[in-house]
């Protein structure tokens, strides 16, 4: 997959203040993904991204679009994502 493949399927992160207490205390984060995207494409597009090793993916569709749940592993920190990304 190349880069820009990759951005298409990670469209935004999803940033509420659940989703702030998920980062801190489960090492997760929630970003809205193409509609079409699994969860192998979303594992594969969020290590080219943002170079992080994912732990597990949940998936949901809302009326904001199709969520992704991700779990980094424990070797990868969350809030430094966060940060990177400019959310916190």
């Amino acid at each position: 997959m190349r880069e820009d493949e990759a951005a298409s399927i990670i469209l935004k992160p999803y940033i509420t203040e659940k989703s702030f207490d998920s980062i801190e205390k489960n090492n997760k984060l929630v970003f809205i993904v193409k509609d079409d995207a699994n969860k192998n494409t979303i594992k594969q597009a969020l290590s080219i991204l943002y170079e992080v090793k994912v732990k597990s993916i949940n998936t949901a569709r809302t009326i904001q679009g199709k969520k992704a749940y991700v779990t980094l592993s424990p070797d990868y920190s969350a809030l430094d994502l966060a940060n990177k990304l400019g959310v916190m």
